[in-house]
């Protein structure tokens, strides 16, 4: 048996773009753990990802999914800014890209923290679909949500974007 190569897994050459929303973690307040948790994860997938982009809640977010869908990625993650404060704002930032949604990956997510014992994962706004041929979707800022989050794209990321990119059911 031959040894895997570093790039091997189910993202294997697939490009991938992270963008944190979250005021606090792009001033400095605290670390952006989620979406080094995100980028550290789809690394060890195979996808080729850069560091997170840190935006604050707000403009920032639309301005970073826009310089992030300019890039053509194959999957654009975003986590933050989707629960219910006066200032999260990513779902509404990320519908005005999408071509169509997904709404059933954002229904597994929020299930999924629900079925680990967190009855607030319901409260969580994220969307998924499609902007053109590259999938996105809305995490929840938490770690936690991050790594729920994870099980469920493990599950379907590789089918969804073969799809997006005109492969067959």
């Amino acid at each position: 048996m031959t040894d895997p190569t570093p790039d091997a897994g189910p993202l294997a050459g697939r490009s991938v773009v992270v963008v944190t929303c979250s005021t606090r973690a792009a001033a400095g307040v605290y670390p952006d753990r989620g979406g080094a948790l995100l980028v550290e994860t789809l690394r060890a997938w195979g996808a080729n990802v850069p560091d997170a982009t840190v935006v604050p809640d707000g403009p920032a977010v639309a301005e970073a999914l826009e310089a992030a869908l300019a890039t053509d990625p194959d999957l654009l993650l975003t986590t933050g800014g989707t629960g219910l404060t006066p200032t999260d704002g990513t779902p509404e930032a990320t519908r005005s890209f999408l071509t169509r949604e997904v709404p059933g990956v954002a229904e597994a997510i929020r299930a999924r923290g629900v079925a680990h014992g967190i009855p607030t994962a319901v409260l969580s706004r994220g969307l998924a679909g499609q902007a053109g041929r590259t999938v996105v979707v809305n995490l929840p800022g938490s770690t936690g949500g991050v790594r729920d989050a994870l099980e469920v794209l493990a599950e379907v990321l590789p089918h969804a974007l073969s799809q997006a990119q005109g492969g067959d059911h």
